[in-house]
């Protein structure tokens, strides 16, 4: 499985090609794409049209403000996507889902597979107690720019699928108690934490906690890997975690 890291000089681009150097679930770096160039001696292009031809899939961590370059050149090339970037705005939403009928496109708000599976126990909680109130915080570390994140919306939507009178309110002030319908989700931003979410569940009697705390960015460079083995292979598109982890 040959993979081009869309966004390899950054961050997480770096996790996902050190786990190609050891070959995890036989991935192999096919080429990088990134605007800063290449000082580590692995072949790195400007753009996507630049990589020679022979790759299996692309994994994207660079920025959600490139999602039409990388979908464009990425449909041309009949290129398998997976986007593992967050803040999209709703237009680059639309280009995601166009996008998804012409190639396989893996989109989720986030790349942990603990995190799929919480989403899918909030779910199951949600639906087992349907008068509850329910509270999501998400914790990340002082540089994260987006809030709330993916992943607490990404939570939410699940929790919405059992829910279908739910709303969102994003942080809590003034003066009203809740309604019956809200998910109340807040965001904390302190330190260097990678990510910590929890699901606060309750009734007048008793709360249910679900929480998933990430203790490496390298969980989701492995559930992107785990993400491109997955669609290698498949039809043209829109799929998630939930997928990933029920099949």
């Amino acid at each position: 499985m040959k993979i081009i890291i869309y966004g390899i000089n950054g961050r997480m681009g770096t996790e996902v090609r050190k786990l190609t150097e050891s070959n995890f679930r036989g991935a192999e770096l096919h080429a990088g794409v990134d605007m800063g160039g290449n000082e580590s001696g692995f072949p790195c292009f400007e753009k996507l049209e630049q990589v020679p031809a022979g790759a299996d899939c692309i994994v994207d961590f660079s920025h959600h403000t490139a999602t039409k370059a990388l979908l464009t050149a990425a449909v041309k090339a009949k290129l398998p996507v997976i986007l593992a970037t967050t803040g999209h705005t709703d237009k680059e939403l639309a280009m995601i889902r166009e996008a998804a009928k012409e190639i396989p496109v893996f989109f989720s708000y986030n790349m942990s597979m603990g995190v799929a599976l919480l989403a899918e126990l909030a779910k199951k909680t949600a639906a087992f107690y349907p008068n509850a109130n329910i509270e999501i915080v998400e914790t990340h570390h002082n540089r994260k720019l987006d809030a709330p994140s993916g992943t607490a919306i990404l939570i939410a939507n699940a929790i919405k699928e059992v829910r279908k009178a739910a709303t969102t309110l994003v942080g809590r002030s003034g003066h009203g108690k809740r309604t019956e319908e809200e998910i109340g989700i807040h965001s904390v931003r302190r330190g260097n934490i990678v990510g910590i979410h929890e699901v606060l569940v309750s009734t007048d009697a008793e709360t249910i906690t679900l929480k998933h705390e990430a203790h490496s960015r390298a969980l989701f460079a492995e559930g992107a890997l785990a993400a491109a083995e997955y669609l290698c292979g498949k039809p043209a598109g829109l799929y998630n975690m939930q997928n990933l982890i029920k099949e």
